[in-house]
């Protein structure tokens, strides 16, 4: 809120705030300012104080004015030197830095500003993970001979765990060795160590859209050529993937065949089989996202499973189910593949926590592992339903059918504006802008539904979209 009383002038609270969004990505660059009549009536205040304010953002060189366009965030503006934006910002009304850009949501995870559930989160609130069954699995595998901890583990993983995970993989029906497996820091990093293993710079990579926008930040930060490939209920456009063949011979394609992410989609059998068709004409890998698979349904389709790990990849982790901040992942791979894939590994972690791993493969091979996420699972669907029925009282649709941690739904306006005047409530969105290559306006926003049952949030988001 602007306040006339405080020791800034209206003028200089409204470029601090701006400054503030621009500084720390809330407002990435490329982003239309609201217009000035738009401004003056969301904040209270006069025209020409919005006039000015935007004149102080142009004299730092936050923002750049188009003609008979209006103003916008410039693409060079996080560069600027921080003691510039200081001089709009006063130490009392600094906030933490969260961007909603590449990182998208990311930092918010763990620096957040406001104790409200945030609906544009992509993980299951604490009070959902908190088991006994960790800690005791820890101080049992620690009780025991703790030599492992004085030296580093094996460069693939504890072996142990990857038995374990061999056997899991098995009751979904891909059939992957142990040494076959590497684990990782997660998922994410899983993702990682096969781009970096299997592409170059300059290389050209399928990647599902709308799809997760840290994916598409992280290969274009290793100067790969990203190829949007629309994403429909039955699996990927196949004419798209066609005509990329033909015209750029990609090397890799990232896929999410179960729960994809914002959509909930599942890939169908049929789609599943004519892309392993075209991989295998065309000679490139598919890696295949299985992240929520603790939340999948029975017998989703997974385009290892048709394939056997001949041209497929698949990573997956616990993070979403288990426990965030122990980051144990797992990358299963083609025979003819692991040695590339482990030495990327050790040169960029060396190996993994023995310790963790060990515990996990405990809690796995006991079923507590099993047992808690048949506890989320029910939970969530009772969450869902809930926030479906929110959604559709508060003037939303959902462009997709609601299934697993994320809706995907359609606001009716443009949620990279609404994003901007949510944060002042205190809500972080998910806009859909973020999940587009070229993030063009959306009317969409992916929502988590076991943080949107709450009716506040609700009455929230209808006053703020309606603007009164």
């Amino acid at each position: 809120m602007l306040m006339k009383a405080a020791s800034q002038s209206l003028t200089e609270q409204l470029a601090s705030h701006f400054a503030e969004r621009i500084r720390s990505r809330l407002l990435a660059g490329g982003a239309r300012l609201p217009s000035v009549r738009q401004c003056a009536q969301q904040h209270q205040v006069s025209a020409s104080t919005v006039v000015a304010a935007y004149d102080r953002l142009l004299a730092l060189g936050l923002v750049e004015a188009r003609k008979n366009r209006g103003f916008y965030v410039r693409e060079t503006a996080q560069a600027q030197d921080s003691s510039a934006l200081d001089a709009t910002d006063s130490g009392a009304n600094r906030v933490a830095r969260r961007p909603i850009d590449a990182a998208a949501l990311m930092r918010g995870m763990f620096h957040g500003d406001s104790d409200k559930p945030q609906p544009g989160m992509g993980v299951l609130p604490p009070d959902w993970l908190v088991n006994n069954f960790m800690p005791a699995a820890v101080r049992r595998v620690a009780a025991g001979t703790a030599d492992f901890t004085l030296r580093y583990g094996e460069p693939a993983g504890d072996l142990g765990l990857r038995k374990t995970l061999s056997q899991k993989l098995a009751g979904l029906h891909i059939p992957a060795a142990p040494e076959q497996i590497i684990t990782t820091v997660g998922a994410t990093h899983a993702l990682d160590i096969v781009s970096r293993a299997l592409l170059r710079a300059g290389d050209y990579v399928m990647v599902e859209e709308p799809g997760w926008a840290v994916e598409f930040a992280r290969l274009e930060a290793m100067g790969m050529r990203i190829l949007p490939v629309p994403r429909s209920a039955e699996g990927p456009d196949l004419a798209v993937m066609a005509r990329y063949c033909e015209a750029h011979s990609p090397k890799l394609f990232v896929s999410v065949s179960v729960l994809h992410n914002p959509t909930g989609y599942c890939l169908t059998p049929g789609s599943a089989h004519r892309v392993l068709t075209l991989a295998n004409a065309h000679n490139f890998y598919i890696v295949e996202d299985d992240t929520y698979s603790h939340l999948a349904p029975e017998h989703a389709t997974r385009l290892c499973v048709l394939d056997g790990l001949q041209r497929t990849l698949y990573a997956s982790g616990f993070s979403k189910i288990l426990a965030p901040g122990w980051r144990v992942g797992y990358l299963a791979a083609p025979e003819a593949l692991v040695e590339r894939l482990l030495d990327t590994k050790l040169l960029a972690t060396l190996t993994t926590p023995a310790l963790l791993e060990k515990a996990l493969a405990w809690c796995i091979d006991q079923g507590q592992l099993r047992r808690h996420a048949e506890r989320v699972r029910t939970r969530l669907d009772q969450a869902r339903t809930r926030s479906v029925r929110l959604a559709l009282a508060a003037g939303c649709t959902f462009a997709s059918e609601p299934a697993g941690l994320f809706g995907w739904v359609d606001t009716g306006v443009d949620t990279d504006a609404l994003s901007q005047r949510m944060l002042d409530a205190g809500y972080m969105l998910a806009p859909g802008s973020l999940f587009h290559l070229a993030r063009p306006p959306s009317s969409l926003m992916r929502i988590n539904f076991a943080s949107t049952q709450d009716a506040a949030f609700w009455r929230v988001f209808e006053r703020v979209r309606n603007g009164t």
